[in-house]
């Protein structure tokens, strides 16, 4: 691993909360539907900039395009917060369980952070999408068996309902779970909680429609020409 020069802590954590920060800012639903088809998906459907409504208003082969927007950025942001964390930091020279648990710590950090800049993106107007895909990809990259859990168990509920939301809200409830589980640490706890709530959080109105029985189911379809 390339050793960076030694800097406080703090300040290394500061650097990989505004990277991966503004890495979840470039929300591929509003890239491709603001810039490539010239209409904002924000004006459309449910209002939100994320996949599910994206693929509901245009559908076709651009919602690839989303698709890979929103996981690279996940992938980039939590790979920085590591080189960064481990890199940086003296604890790489600490014992090997402590190299691991920093290692933990950076990939849940990243994904805080690039979670609040997917859903708040700055250069968007803080209108953006419910980070399920970008959150999913981050749960792959902590630990399969945390990933097992919240796509498992999402897949189960939106495949045998139709409803998209149902199984977003069990990613969010499941994630810090899962974590508590795998890792028995308060700090990974902490910002599984974080994760899990801002899931719930930007899921609030699908709640409260699947409470009142008015949420839309999902259905695979060609957009209309």
């Amino acid at each position: 691993m390339t050793v960076l020069p030694a800097m406080p802590i703090g300040v290394i954590l500061a650097i990989s909360a505004v990277a991966a920060y503004f890495l979840g800012c470039f929300n591929g639903a509003v890239i491709v539907s603001k810039y490539i088809l010239r209409d904002d998906v924000r004006t459309h459907g449910s209002g939100n900039a994320g996949l599910t409504n994206f693929y509901r208003t245009f559908g076709g082969p651009l919602t690839a395009v989303v698709i890979l927007t929103d996981v690279l950025k996940a992938v980039a942001a939590v790979l920085i917060s590591q080189w960064l964390i481990l890199g940086g930091h003296t604890i790489y020279m600490s014992a090997v369980e402590t190299v691991q648990l920093w290692d933990t710590i950076a990939k849940y950090w990243a994904g805080v952070f690039c979670l609040l800049g997917h859903m708040f993106p700055v250069m968007f107007k803080f209108k953006g999408g419910k980070g399920i895909l970008s959150g999913g990809t981050i749960a792959w990259m902590i630990d399969w068996r945390v990933a097992l859990v919240v796509w498992g168990g999402f897949l189960i509920l939106a495949v045998a309902t139709k409803y998209v939301s149902l199984g977003s809200c069990w990613a969010g409830v499941s994630f810090p779970f899962v974590s508590w589980f795998v890792y028995h640490n308060f700090l990974i706890l902490v910002l599984s909680i974080i994760c899990g709530g801002l899931i719930l959080y930007q899921h609030r109105g699908n709640i409260k429609r699947l409470l009142n029985g008015t949420e839309s189911k999902f259905h695979f379809h060609k957009k209309k020409e």
